[in-house]
């Protein structure tokens, strides 16, 4: 199976504290050239490697790689002044086949990178306790086994710095006696893996200057052990997904040069401590979601000052949101989705906050809306299952939110209107309404959101005819409005069921839902514009007429849902053929039959 490349926390870009690998190669090679020739040793050591890969995963080296002819010149090999071999980059060149022991025959070697390639077997130990080797990056392979022991030979200070072995198919308990000798680590991302046991927290005495430690999606379990107060110099430390429990040890919080603190979707209990949080004042990320932490949310979060990312979702905690919480001015995004947090946010400035993604949704907040709309560098505001009933605020009450392209106020469920301060949303792209209690009609100036591809108002009391500025919407008609989506990734993941997730959002389908309301009349024939549509549903209505033919003009759909409405279309028309057509498109039956 191909190791997955799954985030390891709940956000989207959380961002890197220490030099990201293949960067470290980059600046590191800035002493390689190609001017002498290699030895006969090295040149036979690479030869074996290129001859254990196979035909069809040799990523060309079998041309480029010729014996008899200088290896320094060779693809991927780099060479000192004096013709000693220092660096093998051979990443994403689709090889398949094995590690062979022999390239620890290159004595000069100090940078190794066989990365996102489909290579398989063990990792050679003699690669692992090198002596001279100080970046080896095999991640994103299917390597297996487990890693191996310490060797009786090998240097007790070994000078490896860089150790990324991410993404590949390794089990079994990390081994402490291989810590042992690596005195000089810096960074180690064993991350996507299937280790067990407990996690290595021995490396803080082992490596007295590690900085960087990803352990996340593995099948660690147990407690977080106190020795991580030894990681003096540690700034990442993330071990979310595995099976860690108990909580939080207050020796952990004697880490203070740590910058990112990354434990979601374990089994954590306790609380945030007031006292703890306070030391690490050097904080950037914080992620502890999807645990079973309880409490609120202590004022000393205040006092960290760096925070610009707090995750804090699908716990248990509750009570109002701190005032203190305005005080972290460099606060980007903030998700305390499915709580029960409660209260109207009134104790919190938010126009204070760069918070520019907050996703309060599944709590117990009231008029949250007229709260947050002070909050003008918002772009992205999940904020459904809230407010109890309430009734949507209308026309002049909210006048923020300019800069807003994700909004979501679903399942509260809302009475009254679709306000007309949305139609001042021109950055708007997606919207989602559905699941509340909303009546009236489309409002005619929907269309007027030129950058909106994904509405949802389904499962309401809408009433009324499918107004044709529905059918005019520029983003959903033509393909060359795509480009004009926003490609960077969203500053968090958007969750719209447990199983579906999205990061960008130009992956989420285009679509149109307005099933399950009280819209009556026909379908309108101006239909047929819509052809960037992937999902048209107009179920559970009271639709009438024959479906037009127009329709099979949406050659991109992938869902078609005009069930449970009084819709016709008989047998060889253009509308039963279309209707025909367009179900074979979509691999969907979700048009009652004729």
């Amino acid at each position: 199976m191909q190791p997955l490349n799954l985030p390891c926390s709940s956000s989207s870009n959380s961002k890197l504290l220490v030099p990201f690998f293949g960067l470290v190669f980059v600046l590191l090679l800035s002493s390689a050239s190609h001017v002498s020739s290699c030895t006969e040793q090295e040149r036979s050591s690479l030869i074996d490697f290129r001859d254990g890969l196979s035909p069809e995963g040799n990523g060309g080296l079998n041309v480029s790689w010729i014996n008899n002819t200088d290896c320094c010149q060779w693809e991927g090999i780099f060479c000192s002044t004096d013709g000693v071999v220092t660096d093998v980059l051979l990443g994403s060149k689709g090889l398949k086949g094995s590690i062979p022991p022999s390239l620890s025959n290159l004595t000069g070697l100090l940078r190794l990178n066989l990365s996102r390639n489909s290579l398989e077997g063990s990792l050679p130990a003699e690669l692992l306790f090198s002596n001279s080797i100080i970046v080896l990056d095999v991640s994103f392979n299917y390597l297996s086994g487990p890693l191996q022991e310490r060797w009786q030979s090998s240097n007790p200070g070994l000078p490896l710095q860089v150790l990324n072995i991410s993404s590949n198919l390794f089990k079994g308990q990390f081994p402490s006696t291989t810590l042992e000798v690596m005195k000089n680590l810096v960074a180690l991302n064993a991350s996507n893996n299937s280790f067990t046991g407990s996690m290595p927290s021995s490396i803080c005495n082992y490596a007295p200057s590690i900085a960087m430690l990803d352990l996340c999606l593995n099948k660690f379990s147990g407690t977080i052990s106190p020795e991580f107060a030894n990681c003096s110099m540690l700034k990442v430390l993330k071990a979310g997904h595995n099976n860690l429990t108990g909580a939080l040890p207050h020796e952990l919080f004697n880490a203070t040069s740590l910058e990112q603190l990354s434990f979601p979707n374990n089994d954590l209990q306790g609380i945030l401590d007031a006292s703890n949080l306070v030391r690490l004042n050097n904080l950037i990320i914080l992620d502890v979601g999807s645990n079973g932490l309880r409490g609120n949310i202590p004022d000393s979060i205040g006092q960290l000052s760096r925070l610009e990312e707090l995750h804090l979702d699908n716990n248990l905690m509750s009570g109002e949101l701190p005032s203190a919480l305005g005080n972290c001015t460099g606060l980007r995004y903030i998700t305390i989705r499915n709580n029960s947090f409660k209260g109207d946010l009134s104790r919190v400035n938010f126009s204070r906050l760069d918070l520019r993604t907050a996703d309060f949704s599944m709590n117990n907040f009231t008029d949250a809306l007229q709260k947050l709309k002070s909050c003008s560098t918002l772009t992205s505001l999940l904020i459904g299952t809230n407010f109890n009933g309430e009734t949507i605020p209308q026309d002049e009450a909210i006048d923020g939110f300019g800069n807003l392209q994700v909004l979501t106020i679903d399942a509260c469920p809302l009475v009254g209107k679709i306000p007309l301060w949305l139609s001042k949303l021109t950055k708007l792209e997606m919207l989602d309404l559905s699941n509340n209690q909303l009546t009236g009609l489309i409002p005619s100036w929907i269309n007027n959101l030129q950058l909106l591809f994904y509405l949802d108002i389904s499962n309401n009391s809408l009433t009324g005819d499918i107004p044709i500025a529905l059918m005019n919407m520029s983003m959903i008609q033509y393909q060359k409005n795509a480009v004009r989506l926003d490609p960077k990734f969203l500053e968090l993941p958007v969750y719209w069921t447990p199983t579906r997730q999205y990061r960008m959002l130009n992956a989420f389908p285009v679509l149109l839902n307005i099933g399950h309301n009280r819209f009556t009349g026909s379908i309108p024939p101006e239909i047929g514009q819509l052809k960037m549509l992937d999902v048209l549903n107009f179920s559970s209505n009271n639709l009438s007429g024959e479906i037009p033919w127009q329709i099979s003009n949406l050659t991109s759909l992938q869902v078609l849902d005009l069930s449970n409405n009084q819709l016709t279309a008989t047998v060889g028309t253009p509308s039963y053929v279309a209707m025909c057509s367009t179900l074979h498109v979509t691999q969907q039956e979700h048009i009652q039959p004729p």
